[in-house]
């Protein structure tokens, strides 16, 4: 998209107020943001990350064990973390970020969730992403990985792209190429007319597929789903060889 002009997100959020089912019985006591992966939380893999591409001032949601998640989230110096607070009502991930809506301001911002780690390109990813990012054309942007080599993900994808990067859903009993890595760029206008209480983002990328306002972006590197147990042994040996 030539000629476009320069994006970078100016704030960010951290979607890590889920019970974290899949991930008992280490979630039992943890709340899953804070299970380590290598020697750091996984909510800390996200905040270097998003950090390492300027963004200073992030969004945080609690809701399961937020008490333990907020001690945590304090002993860090930066970014700039203001929390969202769910723990009377837990608003899943489109009602999450509505409720934060007003603590992200007018301009496109990243989101993330914590279980989602990868081993970056040549290029980092989140840059890659702002990079990419066309106000005219999107509503949302999202960071998309292979189905079939991605570590910790046996599903059967998400997502279709065509030759523009405009996404679309899998049919059903169908495979598609591409996982959603759960980072993605939205404008706030995604949520316009979006519904009260707890919602799925799912409900708003549906809408801006239809208006062909949803696009995405390959992952450079090796993306890893940290859902379950299992998943963070996998996680591991993969940051090790990447390391070695």
């Amino acid at each position: 998209m030539a000629g476009k002009p320069s994006f970078r997100p100016r704030k960010a959020m951290v979607l890590a107020a889920g019970l974290g089912r899949r991930m008992r019985p280490i979630t039992t006591t943890l709340p899953k943001p804070l299970v380590e992966v290598a020697g750091r939380a996984l909510i800390d893999h996200m905040l270097d990350r998003i950090e390492e591409v300027g963004i200073g001032d992030v969004v945080v949601n609690v809701h399961y064990l937020a008490d333990l998640l907020e001690v945590h989230i304090g002993k860090r110096s930066s970014p700039k973390i203001t929390i969202s607070d769910e723990r009377d009502l837990l608003l899943d991930t489109g009602g999450g970020i509505a409720k934060a809506l007003p603590l992200l301001g007018d301009d496109a911002f990243l989101i993330a969730n914590t279980d989602s780690l990868w081993i970056e390109g040549p290029r980092g990813n989140l840059a890659r992403m702002a990079d990419a990012w066309d106000d005219s054309a999107m509503d949302g942007l999202v960071l998309l990985a292979s189905t079939v080599t991605s570590i910790g993900y046996s599903g059967r994808g998400d997502f279709h792209a065509d030759g523009r990067g405009r996404v679309a859903r899998r049919m059903e009993g169908r495979i598609a190429p591409f996982v959603y890595t759960g980072a993605a760029i939205l404008h706030p206008r995604l949520f316009d007319n979006a519904p009260d209480g707890p919602f799925s983002l799912n409900l708003l990328f549906d809408r801006a597929i239809e208006a062909e306002r949803l696009y995405g972006i390959r992952l450079d590197g090796i993306w890893m789903h940290v859902g379950t147990p299992d998943a963070i042994g996998h996680a591991e040996t993969c940051v090790a060889e990447s390391a070695a």
